[in-house]
């Protein structure tokens, strides 16, 4: 007892004495901004400052040549080193320059005019100063330019000096070879370093006097990038993490491929670039085999179908489009024939050539029922159901076994998916046809019929639209989807329309006669992440290097190359975190949401 009693006093002796000590010493520092972005250890040396594992040296320009192109700075700004820049531009005063020049024409003219009274030879060089100086003093009297005491340092990053020596001698031999000279910043690294931060401090000082003119060709942003006066954001330009702005409307036609493997992110990309779209007055349409754009439909407040066999959405595919201004009702009527025939072939399994036209005078014979021929008018009419088609086959010689093999889409369990009047309105900015719950055997027949829907829809009101096919690979089993997919890539620009197709089974979709085609006739194609099977395969098709095809199997998640005419960049895409709300596909993040939800319900009930 006696020695707890002892070892407790002690203690609070202990606590005595540390209460006695200062405030300052006692209380525990409070973590800052600056603590975690610092590095753990700084040493400055004459060249180059140690920056924990890091090495820094920094250079500043100190001569530019009489003219200078307008990409003389894009060989530094696309380098593939990593490196800072720092653009300081203070504008000075005209009246002051004005001033300044009149002195130092004055003295050029003393110049010549002492040469002159002597008789020496014309000297060039004085003459062109002349005239330079004159040039510039009447623009800017005009107003027509101003001047400027620009810096302009640069500096290089590496983890040993062997490097940094590399890198600064490539640098300064692209520079020299355009007439422009730097020097390293000897004894002033620390004032080099402080000059590239963000705070925008300008501790070297280093400044050469510039006009409006040459001062645009330092923009930093001339890169070998896609970026456009107008479009949307499409992602990160990993090569020099410039921003990747495009129009699709802007190029030959207006559609694209998209091929990734699972997981890689080819849907979040193209939600993506959906939802931003949306904001330019563009209308899409989706067609949706997975239910993932699903939340995405309600959150924008856009329309969302579900076709299935027990769907109560239901579309037509005997239904006639209006014709437009410059079309006929004969060429809409025989173009509707044509695709019906289409349509059969792919329910049907396949027709022989006697089948083939069989069909093709039974529909025309149940247009003819309602009274629908080539002089119709198309706006007030009411169009066949398939369970007239059926009938008509049946009394036709060599029909019969025909109309059976029709039956099972007229009669039971599928009959609700076809035989039904459309019931179906995307008078919407963003529309979706989901068919996730359509049985497999069905899918392409219903891929086919809401494509044509959606096409006929679309020629009836010229707008700026967007259709998106996921999972294209679909519509690339049957030769007639295939067909008709080619055909909507080929004629959607005559209509304002921009086809997007994306597929992660890359071998199915080129293996299709109707592959290369439909990605020759797209101007933008966007490759993420690709499976060792098919990349080859990829690199073949899109003529990609070998340092590309590797890039493409070593990518992460949201990561590529990005095609636009001629032109592709390593893209790498990003969303923010209210885009990435909307449009994510991780199973886990849409199960967090979902749960979410249905807490918030219960507290409301």
């Amino acid at each position: 007892m006696f020695d707890f009693l002892k070892k407790k006093k002690e203690k609070n002796e202990d606590l005595t004495a540390l209460s006695a000590l200062p405030q300052s010493i006692t209380e525990s520092p409070e973590l800052e901004l600056r603590d975690i972005l610092a590095p753990s250890a700084l040493k400055v040396n004459a060249k180059e400052l140690n920056l924990g594992e890091k090495l820094v040296r920094s250079f500043f320009v100190i001569s530019y040549p009489r003219f200078v192109s307008e990409d003389w700075f894009s060989p530094i700004i696309n380098m593939d080193k990593m490196f800072d820049v720092s653009i300081f531009i203070h504008p000075l005063e005209t009246a002051k320059i004005l001033r300044a020049f009149q002195k130092k024409v004055a003295e050029v003219q003393s110049q010549i005019s002492s040469r002159e009274e002597k008789g020496l030879v014309r000297d060039p060089l004085l003459d062109t100063a002349y005239q330079d100086l004159e040039n510039l003093r009447d623009q800017l009297q005009q107003a027509q330019e101003k001047m400027f005491e620009v810096g302009l340092y640069i500096s290089i990053y590496a983890t040993e000096s062997d490097d940094l020596d590399k890198v600064e001698s490539e640098i300064k031999s692209i520079l020299e070879s355009k007439m422009v000279y730097v020097k390293p910043a000897l004894f002033q690294q620390e004032q080099g370093f402080r000059s590239m931060l963000p705070t925008a401090d300008d501790e070297l000082n280093v400044h050469s006097k510039i006009n409006s003119s040459p001062l645009s060709s330092i923009f930093p942003f001339v890169s070998f990038d896609l970026t456009s006066d107008k479009g949307i954001l499409y992602g990160i330009n990993r090569h020099n993490s410039s921003l990747v702005l495009f129009d699709r409307f802007s190029l030959e036609n207006y559609n694209s491929v998209t091929f990734a493997k699972s997981g890689s992110g080819k849907s979040f990309s193209v939600k993506l670039e959906i939802l931003r779209s949306l904001m330019f007055d563009t209308e899409v349409i989706v067609i949706d085999p997975e239910n993932e754009y699903e939340y995405m439909a309600e959150a924008v407040g856009g329309r969302y179908f579900s076709i299935s066999l027990n769907s109560d959405h239901h579309i037509n595919p005997f239904e006639l489009p209006e014709p437009t201004e410059d079309e006929s009702s004969a060429n809409i009527l025989r173009s509707q024939i044509i695709n019906l025939v289409g349509l059969f072939r792919l329910m049907l399994g396949g027709l022989t050539a006697e089948e083939d036209a069989l069909i093709d005078r039974a529909i025309t014979e149940t247009y003819a029922l309602k009274d629908i021929t080539a002089d119709s008018d198309f706006k007030n009419i009411e169009p066949p159901l398939l369970s007239d088609f059926e009938m008509v086959l049946s009394v036709m010689e060599g029909g019969e076994s025909l109309a059976q093999r029709l039956s099972k889409y007229t009669k039971g369990t599928w009959a609700n998916f076809i035989n039904q009047p459309s019931n179906i309105d995307i008078n919407k900015k963003f529309v979706v046809f989901s068919i996730r719950d359509m049985e497999d055997e069905l899918k392409p027949i219903a891929m086919y019929i809401v494509t044509h829907y959606i096409w006929n829809a679309i020629r009836r009101t010229l707008k700026k639209r967007l259709l998106v096919i996921d999972e294209a690979w679909w519509m690339m089993k049957s030769e007639d989807t295939a067909s008709f997919l080619l055909s909507l890539a080929k004629r959607g620009r005559k209509y304002y329309l921009g086809l997007a197709t994306i597929t992660q089974d890359v071998d199915d979709f080129l293996k299709s006669p109707y592959g290369t085609p439909i990605v020759s006739n797209s101007s933008i194609q966007v490759l993420l992440k690709q499976s060792p099977t098919v990349a080859d395969r990829i690199k073949e098709v899109f003529n990609l290097t070998d340092e590309e095809k590797y890039l493409l199997l070593e990518s992460g998640v949201g990561e590529g190359i990005f095609f636009a005419g001629l032109k592709h960049v390593a893209i790498k895409i990003i969303a923010s975190y209210t885009e990435e709300q909307i449009i994510t596909s991780d199973p886990s993040q849409i199960l967090a949401m979902k749960q979410q939800k249905q807490a918030s319900r219960q507290v409301d009930e």
